[in-house]
């Protein structure tokens, strides 16, 4: 089922139910987008978004107080009746029984929050973008390592979630094992988190099934990470050339963003926690504007250009 139901909103953003007698348990939000009701007040409901959550701020407000009370009456009823999914009182603003009898009429939950319009706006795009970005299920484990958010793809058993447990144990945290669910929540940022049922746990081939928090502690894991890094298993082949200057980034593709991808070849013996530690803070160095593979390859260049200036001076 699409969208996100209106009581999970009601609970995340501490909002206030006016209208307990309305069932809100099959309500639910099915876009980012909110809309602040100026003509509509007015009777003007022509290319009216009407599936948006509804924000009534201050201004709005004092609209309404300032028509006499059968104008007010009808504009509020006109807007209630264009089968919005809910309205939003904002800035210590209060519907009145008249409006909130109104409400119930067209089953319109009114809710109330004691925050600024503009705060509670920005509050609520953000959460709704969230929860309402393209999602994507993936297969690895997801790990927060010095901040960077660290996708560890490949192959069953080739070791993705023994990574995991040796960098936990170094000090880093546990998104998700196993199934990582990937948001989308803009054009470059990726959000993954664990799906609630897995979350927390991770699967050890011959030991079972662990729980992460309970053995090492809350600080051990985290619900969301942004993603910033891919790095991909995979078993050792003496044929394929691998890349062991980083001169170039390689990248993957997720629901259309491009996310930086290293290929690490798996051979007997090979610390994969410390591989995986140096990846991640090689890739926040670059962010930063520092590539060893570049400064090497400028200090070869300077090497050379220093030796043909020494040939030439010797002739």
């Amino acid at each position: 089922m699409t969208g996100v139901e209106l009581n999970k909103m009601i609970q995340e953003l501490n909002l206030y139910n006016k209208t307990p007698e309305i069932d809100t348990s099959g309500k639910r939000i099915n876009t980012p987008e909110i809309n602040r009701p100026a003509l509509q007040l007015t009777g003007y409901l022509e290319h009216f978004e009407n599936e948006r959550v509804q924000i009534i701020g201050y201004v709005e407000y004092t609209y309404l107080l300032h028509l006499e009370k059968k104008e007010k009456l009808r504009a509020f009823e006109r807007f209630v009746a264009s089968k919005i999914p809910c309205v939003v009182f904002t800035t210590m603003t209060e519907p009145d029984e008249d409006m909130l009898g109104l409400a119930c009429k067209y089953q319109v939950p009114v809710l109330v929050t004691q925050k600024t319009t503009s705060a509670f706006m920005a509050e609520l795009i953000r959460w709704l973008g969230v929860q309402l970005a393209p999602c994507i299920s993936i297969h690895g484990v997801l790990v927060d390592v010095y901040g960077e958010g660290v996708l560890i793809m490949g192959e069953s058993g080739i070791g993705k979630s023994e990574a995991a447990l040796e960098l936990i144990k170094r000090g880093h945290r546990l998104v998700s094992d196993d199934v990582v669910e990937l948001r989308r929540v803009s054009d470059v940022t990726l959000v993954g988190s664990a799906p609630d049922i897995t979350r927390h746990f991770i699967e050890l081939r011959g030991i079972g099934i662990i729980d992460v928090k309970t053995l090492f502690g809350v600080e051990s894991v985290k619900d969301t990470q942004s993603i910033d890094l891919v790095i991909k298993l995979e078993e050792w082949n003496r044929d394929k050339e691998y890349d062991r200057l980083g001169m170039e980034e390689e990248y993957t593709e997720f629901l259309g963003n491009k996310i930086v991808c290293h290929s690490l070849p798996i051979r007997p013996g090979r610390n994969l926690a410390v591989i995986v530690e140096s990846a991640a803070v090689n890739h926040r160095q670059k962010k930063m504007g520092y590539n060893a593979a570049q400064e090497l390859y400028r200090r070869v260049q300077e090497n050379m250009a220093k030796k043909r200036e020494e040939g030439e001076e010797n002739e």
